[in-house]
């Protein structure tokens, strides 16, 4: 009955929800709200075709059940939208308003609608309202802050419904009558306590009921915590409770009241715990949250949490995963209580534990994707088993439920405005488990607003090394997902902080990059002239691994250009420095795209011994894989020197290698990742 967090992008479908409903009062507030549906708006009445979507107001304090009433309109009403209902929580539960364009992108999700990865927010409201202007659907827009937010999200379509939930007035919205909400009636009031005590204490005494409802004013929120204290207690009479909050002569409202009258009844390790989840991202919360936070047990913090559910603090949330949600009513009592009792320094410990508690689960998260080597499994051991995820699966749907937690944890862990290591190691094994477990072009979204994170601490912190790295990753993201010119832009912003500093890592790669971006655009020349610049780099810097890598890089742009001459010449030099390295994959692959030039030269005999010469440095490598594409490689430059015997014997060598009879119709599987195409 109280306020509840609804998940944003949350879709379900159409009609009433299944089961009776548990809803309480309101009657008349659902009968008019029910009828402003159908009430003719001003552009009716003008003879205009109403352009946009009709709103629903619900104003109330927190606590009121303002969302419980939204939800029980959508039930009834939901049959009327066969397109759904899309739900979306327009603030975060410390008061912060939600921007507007993470609640459009996660209402595209909930639709199946892609928006382009590093969209602006008006260009991703746009995108919403055209996703649903051939749709009938209902939004739900919950705690919402002011105007803007809900007249940006809103429909231009008058067969949308929106039923926006906010403490006031949303001034500046045209034709919104709101639903002003007060406390619950009596007999209402008496029903709440009767669900959370039994009848039997209620029977016997309903004055006394009465009385307390009246003591919490009617507030859902406030009757669910007293019903909690005394389903805890069942010796306690209900008129002991009510006198209790009779004697209590303290300011605040009816909820604030009873919250403190509630804590104030708790266990000295309970108390500490509830105070502490007011530090809980976006006020979610597990057991291995909580432990970190109190530094007990998970499962200790897992019963604990069970508790505060029943006691009407938490409310469990429906995922496979143990989770739980503060309410927003009561986010703002946990804070007050959390720096009245604790100390500055206690609380950023808390905070500092369970940012590192984290850090250590998304490190488990990976470390499960890459058991190959004995190394990487033996890692994954010596972690505590708490930590420890089963299989790879249960890590990626770890990942994908705590997705809105761990994503409030890296705004939480910057949001003093600083990149301490804790913050930079949050963010890095953040983007690295996404991208092992969803993969960089998947997860762009929420890639780009990590990355976007550091980049404005460092801006205002004037941090250019930090600048330098944000620009480039965020430039990685506009390449791989085709903002080739935003990427351009990015990488030479780049270039400039990593010059300032003297950086020689991100100069060098920024200076790459540029070389790729314009390869990428068209233009090989200047593409060969940056990849050489940062050849330069790294051979002042002795890195003859990634010098040999460059060269490759400069030789395809000068074959893409159609300088063969200069593409042979920087080929031979990756061939003499991976062999000096060491890296005999490498140079298998360097001759084989070798071999390709030459082929394009008019030099088809040199090529197929080029060809041979790779093939038996791929054996050497022990990369069947490698060792069957270069053998095709030689069957085709057979075939077209007249010899199909000969290319056949090869093709059945490669197929031989994967044991695929159909490896010459599978490019994928016969594709060499040459030095020019890696980053």
């Amino acid at each position: 009955m109280t306020d509840q967090v609804v998940e944003t992008g949350d879709v379900r479908p159409a009609g009433p929800a299944a089961g009776a409903s548990e809803f309480l009062g309101r009657t008349r507030e659902l009968k008019e709200l029910r009828a402003d549906i159908e009430r003719a708006g001003l552009d009716t009445l003008s003879g205009r075709k109403a352009p946009r979507a009709r709103v629903l107001l619900i104003a109330g304090r927190p606590g009121s059940g303002r969302t419980a009433l939204a939800e029980e309109l959508v039930r009834l009403v939901a049959d009327r939208y066969p397109d759904g209902v899309l739900r979306a929580r327009l603030t975060d539960p410390d008061g912060t308003p939600v921007p507007v364009g993470r609640a459009a992108r996660d209402l595209l999700t909930a639709l199946d609608e892609q928006a382009p990865a590093g969209a602006c927010e008006d260009d991703l409201t746009d995108a919403l309202r055209t996703a649903l202007a051939e749709r009938r659907t209902l939004l739900l827009l919950d705690d919402a802050a002011d105007a803007e937010q809900v007249d940006a999200l809103l429909p231009d379509t008058p067969d949308c419904l929106v039923v926006a939930v906010s403490e006031g007035p949303l001034t500046g919205i045209s034709d919104v009558r709101p639903c002003t909400l007060g406390g619950l009636d009596a007999k209402s009031g008496v029903e709440l306590l009767t669900r959370h005590t039994g009848s039997v204490r209620i029977t016997v005494d309903p004055r006394a009921a009465e009385g307390l409802a009246e003591e919490c004013q009617g507030q859902p929120a406030a009757l669910m915590l007293a019903g909690g204290w005394l389903a805890a207690r069942p010796k306690a009479a209900v008129s002991d409770l009510a006198k209790q909050l009779r004697a209590d002569d303290s300011e605040g409202t009816a909820l604030t009241r009873v919250f403190r009258f509630a804590h104030a009844a708790l266990t000295t390790t309970a108390a500490r715990m509830l105070r502490l989840l007011a530090l809980a991202p976006a006020g979610l919360v597990d057991p291995q949250t909580a432990s970190a936070l109190v530094g007990c047990s998970v499962d200790s913090a897992r019963s604990t949490l069970e508790d505060f559910v029943a006691l009407g603090f938490l409310h469990a949330v429906d995922s496979p995963l143990p989770q739980y949600e503060v309410p927003g009513c009561l986010h703002p009592q946990l804070r007050i209580l959390a720096e009245h009792h604790e100390r500055p320094a206690d609380l950023q410990l808390a905070r500092a534990r369970m940012l590192e508690r984290t850090v250590r689960l998304l490190q488990a998260c990976r470390a499960i994707t890459e058991t190959d080597s004995p190394q990487a499994r033996q890692k994954l051991l010596d972690m505590p088993r708490a930590l420890r995820f089963p299989t790879p699966r249960a890590a990626a749907d770890w990942l994908r439920l705590t997705r809105p937690a761990l994503l409030a944890s890296a705004r939480l862990a910057v949001a003093d405005g600083e990149l301490d290591t804790l913050a930079r190691r949050l963010m890095s094994q953040l983007v690295r488990a996404m991208a092992a477990h969803i993969g960089t072009r998947a997860a762009a979204p929420d890639l780009y607003e990590i990355h976007g994170m550091v980049l404005d601490v460092a801006e205002r912190r004037n941090l250019p090394r930090e600048r330098a790295a944000a620009l480039l990753n965020l430039g990685d993201l506009d390449a791989r997902t085709g903002r080739t010119t935003d990427a351009l832009t990015r990488y030479r912003a780049a270039l400039d902080a990593g010059r300032e500093v003297n950086d020689p890592y991100a100069t060098g790669r920024a200076m790459e990059s540029v070389g790729g971006a314009h390869q990428e655009l068209g233009d090989f020349d200047r593409a060969a002239d940056w990849f050489g610049r940062a050849l330069v780099e790294r051979l002042a810097r002795g890195e003859r691994a990634e010098a040999a890598r460059l060269y490759g890089r400069i030789a395809a742009a000068h074959t893409l250009a159609g300088r063969y001459g200069e593409a042979l010449r920087n080929w031979r030099a990756a061939i003499a420095g991976h062999r000096k390295n060491g890296d005999v994959a490498a140079q298998a692959r360097a001759l084989g795209e070798l071999a390709r030039v030459q082929e394009y030269a008019g030099r088809p005999e040199e090529s197929l011994r080029t060809c041979r010469e790779a093939v038996e440095w791929a054996r050497r490598a022990e990369d069947p894989r490698l060792q069957a594409a270069l053998h095709l490689r030689v069957a085709e430059a057979l075939e077209r020197l007249g010899d199909p015997a000969s290319a056949g014997l090869h093709r059945g060598a490669a197929e031989a290698l994967l044991g695929d009879s159909n490896l010459q119709n599978d490019p994928d599987a016969c594709e060499i990742r040459t030095a020019s195409a890696e980053d």
